[in-house]
């Protein structure tokens, strides 16, 4: 296991559990005792979890939502998604998110990311968002700027909606847009459930330069209420190992590049 997933194992860990001694994090991830106090002195750091007598506890302030999120349903599965999309970030980047399950895992793993390897200590990224727990989760990361767009709070996926939430879309530029969704549609394009998250997640994509959908594979061949966009906005899908070797054949001949995240 490299650093940058034993520290997302320990982060998981202690956000799961609430509190999280040394001795178990050695018996749960096999290293050292001295390995497992380091790697939770960094996470402390990047106030992502407490240091206590012993061991760690979570961080209500940095933890509430993505751990909200991390229960959910084919987590492992999402977990992976999150790592490979994550991986696809690059010092001085701009990245978008809107809002949902995936998207909050990979905005965490994002900001593990950041905050941990070297390369981004003079290069950090921006990241644009509607999502307010996204927006929660990274603003205390060093190397993360965050850009929120203005809005109504949608209470269940806390993402800003209605008109003013994309009046800044129009005038900024985004590297790469991480997009969750409800449905992807091989003929017709990416859907979710509600019209106002649409509109907004229509003009995140008009804002960024690549399109990467962040979706289990059970949403893969689905179709959902509102359009977000054609398939033609998108550039890459990182998804599951269970998609069909149909529907994946299907997107690469859309051009599409299929990303399929390695469960542990």
């Amino acid at each position: 296991m490299n650093r940058q997933d034993r520290l997302s194992a320990l982060a998981h860990l202690v956000m799961e559990r609430g509190t999280l001694r040394v001795e178990d994090a050695v018996e749960e991830l096999g290293v050292s005792p001295a390995t497992v106090r380091r790697d939770l002195d960094t996470l402390a750091n990047q106030q992502l979890i407490m240091r206590t007598r012993g061991g760690a506890s979570a961080n209500p302030s940095s933890g509430e939502l993505p751990l909200r999120y991390r229960s959910g349903a084919q987590s492992e599965a999402k977990l992976a998604i999150a790592r490979s999309a994550a991986a696809l970030v690059n010092p001085g980047d701009v990245i978008g998110f809107n809002g949902g399950t995936t998207t909050t895992l990979t905005a965490h793993e994002v900001g593990l990311r950041v905050s941990a390897e070297e390369d981004f200590e003079n290069d950090g990224i921006t990241l644009v968002t509607n999502a307010i727990n996204i927006a929660n989760d990274l603003a205390i990361r060093p190397g993360v700027r965050v850009v929120v767009t203005g809005g109504v709070v949608r209470a269940r996926s806390y993402e800003l909606t209605g008109p003013l939430s994309s009046l800044i879309l129009p005038h900024i530029s985004v590297d790469t847009l991480f997009l969750g969704i409800n449905a992807l549609d091989l003929t017709h394009g990416l859907y979710t459930d509600h019209e106002g998250e649409a509109q907004v997640n229509a003009a995140l994509a008009s804002a960024a330069r690549r399109v990467v959908v962040v979706a289990d594979s059970g949403k893969i061949g689905q179709s959902a209420f509102a359009k977000i966009a054609p398939l033609t906005a998108v550039s890459a899908v990182v998804t599951d190992t269970g998609i069909c070797d149909e529907h994946a054949h299907a997107l690469r001949e859309h051009g599409i590049e299929v990303v399929i995240a390695p469960t542990p």
